[in-house]
């Protein structure tokens, strides 16, 4: 009689360990963030002798980087084909603003229309393989949104709690994936404390941005992608829209992990977070440490912006100075009037979070941060069509 072979995991997934102090925890179960400091968990691999090839003829999406993912058997992956979404050139803007180069990353492109994909698939898949059968959200808006699909396909029950002003496409789509909606009038700070109650009432396991360790994990695919799609080379500045923060965390993690693998050389990009004005703590906190006494948070048609206290800040605050990065703000009209402008010259529709990122880039040029001399990337992370 044949014996069967065991195949072994392509991941390379090692152990969780504490952000902060570097605390080890067991991956065989599900977890949330570090007991130790209270702070985000982060994934790590074993990258010695970790090749490039491993990619060739593998499809393009986002689980073509498998060992770099944490889900151990392919079989609990769940997807919709997220990832390895297109860098466009962005040809007159460039010219206009006199740049040697200016390219966009189009996440609108993904599965519910959202960078909120990657996550998701990441973390509901990673939360199947440990035998979570409910889930828990507090969304802005499109996170909730890919929650749903990815659950739907699981079949895993999904309990989304979203602020009331949220667009009604947002809403529908949650309910035409069968999740339970829930509806706050408030900030996603307000739903994520309901989220927290509702969890500890009913076992759902809580997927809240950086305070599980998964969603990160299919986040930093951004970085891996943006390094092949450069071939190899990446370029000078990112311009970033960050609420909670994991993508602007998750492309940092990957770069140190291919320097780490050899997968990249030199000097790695100068990191900016962009927030709107209406709420905008990651600017206080970069400029002044703190913030203010009169902090007053307030809803942004960039419903991703409108994170008032990001559990993750210290990360993302970690990656601006480590890149030697910064943090500016826009306006609600200043994205508006971005949205109009690049649809207008380059005939793509971005959402007000990737507006955003074009009207920071302006901003930055007026103050010679950034250099005719440079290639910069702009992100769009969702579709204008969602936000109606």
């Amino acid at each position: 009689m044949n014996q069967v072979v065991p195949v072994p995991p392509l991941s390379r997934f090692q152990n969780l360990q504490c952000s902060k102090c570097g605390k080890k925890y067991t991956h065989q179960t599900a977890q949330t963030y570090s007991s130790c400091c209270c702070k985000p968990l982060a994934a790590s691999y074993d990258l010695a002798n970790l090749s490039k090839s491993v990619l060739t003829n593998r499809p393009y999406t986002m689980w073509r980087y498998r060992e770099v993912l944490p889900v151990m058997n392919d079989a609990n992956i769940v997807s919709l084909g997220e990832g390895y979404t297109p860098v466009l050139p962005l040809p007159k803007l460039c010219a206009k603003n006199n740049l040697k180069g200016l390219q966009i990353k189009d996440e609108s492109l993904n599965p519910t229309g959202s960078f909120k994909a990657r996550g998701l698939s990441m973390g509901v898949s990673k939360g199947k393989e440990l035998g979570v059968r409910h889930f828990i959200i507090p969304t802005a808006g499109n996170a909730g949104g890919a929650l749903s699909a990815y659950c739907a396909k699981a079949e895993i029950a999904a309990t989304v709690i979203m602020p009331t002003h949220t667009s009604d496409t947002l809403k529908e789509e949650c309910r035409l994936y069968g999740a339970e909606l829930i509806l706050v009038d408030g900030l996603i700070n307000d739903c994520g404390k309901l989220a927290q109650k509702l969890a500890a009432e009913t076992g759902a396991f809580d997927i809240s941005t950086m305070k599980e360790p998964y969603r990160l994990e299919g986040k930093k695919t951004l970085g891996y992608e943006i390094a092949e799609q450069y071939n190899w080379q990446l370029p000078d500045v990112i311009i970033y829209p960050a609420g909670g923060g994991t993508g602007l965390i998750g492309m940092w993690k990957a770069f140190k992990e291919m320097q780490e693998a050899g997968w990249i050389k030199g000097r790695l990009p100068r990191m900016v977070l962009v927030q709107s004005e209406n709420c905008s703590p990651m600017i206080h906190l970069f400029n002044d440490g703190i913030l203010p006494d009169n902090y007053a948070p307030k809803p942004s048609s960039a419903y991703g912006l409108a994170v008032p206290y990001p559990f993750a800040s210290d990360l993302m605050l970690e990656t601006l100075q480590e890149s030697k990065g910064c943090a500016i703000s826009v306006s609600e009209d200043e994205m508006t009037g971005g949205i109009e402008s690049i649809a207008a010259i380059e005939g793509l529709l971005l959402s007000p979070e990737g507006a955003a990122t074009y009207m920071g880039l302006q901003k930055l040029i007026e103050k010679d941060w950034i250099q005719d001399h440079e290639e910069v990337l702009l992100f769009n992370t969702g579709s204008w069509y969602k936000y109606r």
